[in-house]
């Protein structure tokens, strides 16, 4: 696996690249031989010990992009959290079925042509169309709903190529949308349960 590391705020010896290096290649077993790797270290004084050292990678895998970041009181440390997280995400994205991608993209198409499907106000009024007095649902699919990060969630609707994505979230097991924004970037939408409800 071919890596880049670069580094803000912080001075990027030979002793602290190469450590990282040979850490950088657990991943080796599980990525793609072809597999791009560019991580980037940034120490922030400003911030609390705990956090202080960021670490956050980019990684290109057999068509697939995944992001990660994580923090940590020194660099080593972060390194290993944040390649914990990569690890889980490649086993997930290399084991993942097929079958099961092709799923999301179905619920997500299947919401999109019931969206389509309404007639226009145009069509409503022409005589003879069948206009609905009460909403109905005409078709159910269902899918396999695999648990993942909000930065899987974002690879996998860029891969699909939709505006949006419904994926279980990892972190809080809610079922969550991301969306790509008009503006740029992207938004997530977040399900509030009853207790957390503001009042």
């Amino acid at each position: 696996m071919k890596t880049t590391v670069k580094s803000r705020n912080v001075e990027l010896t030979g002793r602290l690249r190469s450590q990282i290096e040979r850490k950088l290649k657990r991943l080796d077993r599980i990525a793609h031989e072809d597999a791009e790797a560019s991580l980037e270290l940034t120490t922030n004084a400003s911030r609390a010990s705990e956090t202080a050292n960021l670490a956050e990678v980019t990684l290109f895998s057999h068509g697939s992009v995944l992001h990660s970041e994580s923090s940590g009181p020194t660099l080593i440390a972060a390194v290993d959290r944040l390649l914990d997280k990569l690890e889980r995400q490649l086993v997930r994205a290399r084991e993942r079925p097929r079958a099961v991608r092709g799923r999301h993209a179905d619920a997500a198409q299947a919401v999109l042509d019931r969206a389509g499907s309404e007639p226009t106000p145009s069509e409503a009024a022409r005589p003879g169309s069948a206009q609905r007095s009460e909403p109905s649902v005409v078709k159910v699919k269902r899918f396999d709903m695999v648990p993942m990060f909000e930065e899987d969630a974002i690879a996998r609707m860029e891969e699909l190529g939709h505006a949006f994505f419904v994926f279980l979230n990892a972190e809080g097991d809610s079922v969550c949308v991301v969306y790509r924004r008009s503006g740029g970037g992207y938004g997530l939408i977040e399900p509030i349960t009853a207790p957390e409800r503001r009042r």
